[in-house]
């Protein structure tokens, strides 16, 4: 069977049209580079083009290693499939007609349709399709050589990530789990969530303008027993074993990484070489790009992604609109379940108006950091790659993130007191934070998007593909073959089968591997960023990682083209993104701990205000009467004009009542206490994030980044060839 490095697909345009022209003028430049090309017609045309072996041989002697190779230009051995597909790719975009438009400009003009390698019939995709890209070896050791002989190093390198970065979540998902557990324990015992249920004379102010009346504390007990299962002391443990635990993560991978390309021996490896190198064999008369860098340009570039993401801010600008109207309504709804958990539910269906808003937003990222990378105009394919990489990432972020951060750090802070309410277009109130603290809202967010990306967005990543692949087979059936003079020969072609089945596979890409990446980094900055506030997320991170690896496996080796092979000795810019996310999860973790739990208030009416503290009384929790401590107190008579005062509640006549703040019952200022813990939140945060940064450098230094037999084999590699040189010398002296 005819081996071919390559597949160009086209339509069948009318002899002599402007698009059969420039098919035509391309396979020509094709051929004088002395490339075979073999046609064969169905509904397509379909193009294999293989490369001369003078191609492999000029690539083998530029890229030689004089330190292990023969200096011998016929001496070589035959090149790797990767390697072969690799410049093959290279050439293909990088040939130009006497129009001057290459691959790229040709597709984009619906010359040709597609261009892939095809996926063999081998030896290693048999393996990888029996032994990797199965359900059933869910648990299974990934097979990384042998992904690596058939997709290359980059793709190989970010499945040994995945698999790393996957094992080491195993630990934090434990953790977290025992934190979590814990918090249930104390379910019941928290003596915060003991005065809360028992506070039937504890009068709250309402919650809305129209129809909420005034409501009894203790109406929430179950909420506040939830809200204490999550902010605990173990939370702050389980913030500072997380900071470490990204550092210590990285640092162990750089290590792994290191022991991982060492073997394939590319730990020394020069991209620029081989691109200069690939560059020659193509064209000899071709001179090297200049490294070129435009201040006007990037000022601009600059200019348009601060207005992106101030888009993206508007995005979640208007998620908290959403929410505080959808109290609004809830509140006022003829079904008692909504009014009464009113927001509860704007908080559930929020989160799930994120989850559709980052799904849309992510196509637009995606169009708009394309669009940036053109303007920009990076020299290689690698720098607009980690353009795009740095850009999308960005815009990701804030997309995913800004909601959670208003939610975290701003609710329940900015919308006022009773009387003097903060108001959206001067109608609806923002919302305010349960008595027992805002970070359950943070809890419900994360978890409803955390689930429904990593369930819904799982189920379409496999099955759109899934079903398309079945479609294809199923359309394309071979039909009986009709007993004609020519159709018996054309039949008979072994390559038809095989080109068919390959073009029916989705298409792919140069950024399908980096979509994969994304997905992962993003679920990384979930697992970390605020994870004070969700111990379960390395978990449900940890349980999603087992099958995405093999989902991306299956899609790789089953119904998706082949992936162009690349070479890399590492995951590229990647790594400075997680060792950014890892500075931010110190930064994040703290300010959630500081400012959205109640962990600070609570410590300083412990060692200040509680009666351990003033009636040096030693039989009573230290927390007793910490919720009265919190509670303000408003006079109803104070309430805005234009505002409807609830229906009083029976057999009670109400004239004042109580909300969270810590504001004075006369003019309603800030009291002392609500200065004492702001510098107390302050303090703690600079501390936890001074601590954890220490303990994060200290964890980089005492995990070296390449272990010692990576040095010690490059050690003796010097000094055998330092002998053999000297040897040598010596030898042709003595002659």
């Amino acid at each position: 069977e005819e081996k071919w490095d390559f597949v160009l697909v086209s339509d069948i345009h009318a002899a002599g049209s402007e698009k059969e022209t420039k098919r035509k003028k391309f396979l020509d430049e094709l051929s004088k580079k002395g490339f075979a090309i073999k046609k064969i017609e169905d509904k397509k045309l379909f193009y294999g083009v293989r490369a001369p072996k003078q191609i492999f041989q000029k690539y083998q002697w530029l890229l030689r290693n004089p330190d292990s190779r023969p200096q011998n230009p016929d001496a070589h051995r035959d090149v790797p499939a990767t390697t072969r597909i690799r410049i093959v790719n290279f050439i293909l975009q990088n040939t130009v007609t006497s129009d001057h438009e290459n691959l790229h400009d040709l597709r984009k003009k619906r010359v040709f349709e597609a261009a892939f390698p095809l996926h063999e019939k081998e030896e290693v995709r048999e393996f990888l399709k029996e032994r990797w890209a199965r359900w059933r070896d869910i648990f299974s050791r990934q097979p990384i050589e042998k992904i690596r002989c058939y997709f290359g190093e980059k793709v190989a390198l970010y499945f040994a990530w995945l698999g790393w970065y996957t094992c080491l979540l195993g630990f934090a998902a434990v953790a977290g789990l025992v934190v979590f557990v814990a918090g249930i324990t104390v379910f019941n015992s928290s003596q915060v969530s003991k005065e809360i249920c028992e506070a039937n004379n504890t009068i709250m102010c309402p919650l809305c303008d129209q129809k909420c009346p005034f409501w009894l504390l203790s109406d929430t007990c179950t909420y506040a027993k939830v809200t204490h299962m999550i902010d605990n002391e173990g939370t702050v443990l389980f913030a500072m074993f997380m900071a470490i635990w990204a550092t210590v993560f990285l640092e162990l991978w750089k290590r792994q990484r290191a022991t991982v390309v060492t073997d394939w021996d590319l730990y020394r490896w020069d991209e620029e070489e081989e691109e200069l190198a690939m560059e020659l064999i193509n064209n000899l008369q071709h001179e090297p790009q200049q490294y070129q860098h435009s201040y006007f340009r990037s000022t601009v570039i600059l200019l348009l992604v601060l207005v992106m993401i101030a888009v993206l801010i508007g995005v979640a600008h208007g998620l908290v609109i959403y929410r505080v109207v959808a109290t609004a309504l809830f509140t006022q709804s003829d079904l008692e379940f909504l009014r009464e958990q009113a927001n509860t539910m704007a908080v559930m269906t929020g989160a799930v108006l994120h989850y559709i808003t980052i799904v849309i937003m992510t196509k637009v990222n995606r169009r708009v950091a394309l669009y940036l990378c053109e303007l920009e105009k990076p020299r290689t394919f690698s720098q607009h790659e980690n353009s795009f990489t740095i850009k999308i990432f960005t815009f990701q972020f804030f997309t995913n993130f800004s909601s959670l951060i208003y939610i975290a750090f701003f609710l329940g802070r900015i919308n006022g007191h009773p009387g003097n309410y903060v108001r959206i277009a001067g109608r609806w109130r923002l919302e305010e934070c349960h008595p027992s603290g805002c970070i359950t809202d943070l809890f419900i967010q994360m978890a409803i998007i955390m689930l429904l990306k990593q369930t819904i967005s799982n189920v379409m990543e496999y099955l759109i593909p899934w079903v398309s692949h079945k479609l294809h087979k199923k359309w394309q059936r071979p039909k009986k073959r009709r007993v004609m003079l020519g159709e018996e020969e054309e039949a008979e072609d072994p390559c038809k089968r095989q080109w068919l089945s390959n073009y029916q596979l989705s298409e792919v890409n140069a950024f399908s591997l980096f979509d994969e990446f994304l997905e992962m980094v993003i679920q990384y900055s979930f697992t970390t960023i605020f994870v004070a506030a969700f111990p379960l997320a390395p978990l449900l991170a940890f349980c999603n990682n087992l099958f995405e690896i093999r989902l991306d496996a299956i899609k790789m080796m089953r119904l998706r083209r082949r992936i162009v092979p690349r070479k890399a000795n590492d995951i590229g810019i990647w790594l400075q993104v997680l060792e950014a996310i890892g500075i931010l999860a110190v930064i994040g973790n703290g300010l959630v701990i500081a400012i959205t739990s109640d962990f600070i208030p609570m410590q300083v009416y412990k060692y200040t205000y509680s009666p351990c503290m003033t009636e040096n009384s030693t039989g009573v929790d230290c927390l007793t009467g910490y919720i009265n401590h919190s509670l303000s107190v408003f006079r109803i008579q104070d309430f805005e004009p234009h505002t409807k005062v609830p229906e009083m509640l029976p057999h009670l006549e109400i004239r004042e009542c109580r909300y969270r703040d810590y504001r004075n019952a006369d003019d309603y200022s800030y009291t002392v206490q609500f200065w004492h813990i702001f510098a107390s939140r302050l303090a703690f945060l600079i501390l936890f994030e001074h601590a954890a940064l220490c303990v994060k450098l200290i964890a980089a230094w005492y995990v070296p980044d390449v272990p010692q037999s990576v040095k010690n084999t490059f050690r003796v590699r010097k000094h055998n060839n330092l002998r053999k040189e000297l040897s040598t010398m010596e030898y042709h002296t003595e002659v």
